[in-house]
């Protein structure tokens, strides 16, 4: 399972590095999880490489809040005018909803032993 990552309809992971997948969206997305953003900026690594093979190569984003604005740093992808993107600014409250989101879709569709609580 890996976790995709969009910003304005381009898959960032896909655009950065080919070879890479992200990483498993239970790492990622979970809550307080690396994807929250702290006053502190931190580098999360979002995917690792594997084609041709999985190797040691990651995909790192540089994350901190400043204000109400969560910033993605340290990227380096084309956008759709052929610019290179090297930062994406979210507002807070959308970035956490959109987190929250996805962490409930994932609770969805995990399959847990019986006897397991969510």
């Amino acid at each position: 399972m890996h976790t995709y990552l969009f910003v304005d309809g381009l898959d960032v992971v896909a655009r950065s590095d080919s070879r890479m997948a992200g990483l498993d969206p239970r790492r990622l997305l979970r809550p307080g999880g690396p994807l929250c953003p702290t006053d502190m900026p931190c580098n999360v690594d979002v995917a690792a490489q594997e084609r041709p093979e999985p190797g040691p190569d990651r995909l790192t984003v540089r994350v901190r809040l400043r204000g109400e604005t969560v910033i993605w740093s340290d990227l380096m992808y084309p956008g759709l005018d052929g610019t290179v993107v090297e930062e994406a600014h979210f507002r807070l409250e959308q970035y956490l909803g959109e987190v929250e989101r996805a962490y409930a879709a994932l609770k969805d569709q995990l399959v847990l032993p019986p006897g397991e609580e969510r």
